[in-house]
């Protein structure tokens, strides 16, 4: 169960003191179905801003922030773990919104110096500054805000150690979605991480990605990335057609939270889709396979559903007689990277 920072759950409660119940639950439905129309109508998008007014964005803090902080900390947590002898010292959010990636990202890295929040929005930038006042770190603090459009011009941006772009892609017009890619490629030091939605198209748009990653071209050079999560393995994607490869993380609700959700239990989980990528050398530890799906315990075995480092899907029994595999299968969850062990995996 992941819960937002103490300094930041109190600055939104802040913030959204004077907005009564029932008109968060109201923007926050209204903005869900216009993020959702645009998502089917990106070909036609105009560009127009998903946020356009104080309440709008108020419902998006109320929303989002402690689902998406809950997802991307679990992916930076998994990066920490494939890059344990890497400790980075700068941090380019490109979306930003309110800056959640940057409180994540500090609870990850407490090393990390230096954050650029790239962001189009007026409104998300003044928000994201209001809540960073309140924030124990520096880093989220005395971060950089850029108003930029994400496909339009930007200004000269030096390479970051760590490059983060979550829930931006499936707002991105298809044919502008390689080009933003491996330019934040091009502003990658260290390792570049991408989020979606955990849903069919989700896992899309990340596959996508990381076939564009893998082939990236700077000037007549093929630099193409090393895939270090969550992926077992370098080759193509082994899902099918009818399914996706996604995850999930629990997430406690806080009374406001529950309230602009209209929801009653203390929790929900979200669930995602990602891919992180890091330069060639920088060294990563691997895994034998990664745990798609619950694990399915039953009487004296354990089943589970695993991608393969040699990039094939498998099915996997457990038995209670292999007493030290058995034994660590029981620890496995649904997203959990099965390293190579005296118990033989």
């Amino acid at each position: 169960m992941v819960e937002l920072p103490e300094s930041l759950r109190a600055a939104l409660e802040d913030e959204l003191s004077s907005l009564a119940p029932k008109r968060v639950a109201a923007l926050t439905a209204a903005l869900s179905q216009r993020y959702r129309s645009a998502a089917s109508n990106l070909a036609t998008s105009t560009g127009s801003s998903f946020v356009p007014s104080p309440g709008d964005v108020a419902a998006y803090a109320a929303y989002r922030i402690p689902a998406t902080f809950a997802a991307v900390a679990a992916v930076l947590k998994e990066v920490r773990e494939r890059l344990p002898g890497w400790e980075p010292r700068s941090l380019l959010d490109a979306g930003a919104g309110p800056g959640t990636v940057a409180w994540a990202a500090a609870a990850v890295w407490p090393g990390l110096a230096k954050a650029t929040l790239v962001e189009r929005e007026s409104g998300m930038i003044a928000l994201g500054r209001r809540l960073a006042a309140r924030a124990a770190s520096d880093l989220v603090r005395d971060a950089t805000w850029l108003q930029v459009d994400l496909t339009g011009s930007w200004p000269d941006v030096s390479p970051h150690d760590l490059v983060v772009l979550s829930y931006v892609l499936g707002e991105i017009q298809p044919g502008r979605a390689e080009a933003l890619v491996n330019q934040l490629w091009e502003m990658t030091g260290g390792a570049l991480i991408l989020v979606e939605p955990g849903t069919q198209s989700g896992h899309a748009r990340i596959r996508q990605a990381r076939e564009w990653l893998a082939g990236a071209v700077i000037g007549a050079t093929v630099v193409g990335a090393t895939v270090i999560a969550p992926c077992p393995h370098g080759g193509p994607c082994p899902m099918g057609a009818d399914d996706w490869c996604h995850f999930a993380q629990r997430v406690a609700r806080s009374r406001l939270h529950r309230q602009a959700k209209g929801g009653e239990l203390s929790y929900e989980d979200e669930k995602f889709s990602y891919v992180a990528v890091s330069r060639p050398g920088l060294p990563a530890a691997p895994v034998r396979a990664r745990v798609l799906r619950h694990p399915q315990v039953r009487s004296g075995h354990i089943r589970l559903e695993l991608c393969s480092a040699t990039g094939g899907l498998t099915s996997e029994i457990v038995t209670r007689k292999d007493r030290e595999r058995f034994k660590e299968a029981r620890d496995l969850r649904w997203g959990s990277g099965i390293q190579w062990s005296e118990a033989g995996w």
